[in-house]
């Protein structure tokens, strides 16, 4: 079930106003994210959400590199380095 929530957001990152919005959130399913995480707010919970949403996608997506990048067996990083 939807129940409409109302609440204006404004998230600071790197000292920018990023968006104030509303969302139309199941109510259940926030009170359970909130119960789950530990969290006090709605807003909270949104955005750990959504950074871990992220986050999982982007690693999905780095995942999907694996083995598709050539490597020269022969390479000796080490002769690379310099001395301290």
């Amino acid at each position: 079930m939807l129940v409409y929530t109302q609440f204006y957001t404004m998230i600071c990152v790197k000292k920018e106003v990023v968006m104030a919005t509303n969302l139309a959130l199941d109510d259940g399913l926030l009170t359970r994210a909130m119960e789950v995480g530990g969290f006090h707010t709605k807003r909270e919970t949104v955005t750990v959400a959504l950074s871990e949403f992220i986050q999982r996608h982007e690693m999905r997506r780095i995942t999907e590199l694996f083995g598709s990048v050539e490597f020269d067996d022969h390479y000796d990083y080490k002769e690379h380095r310099t001395a301290r």
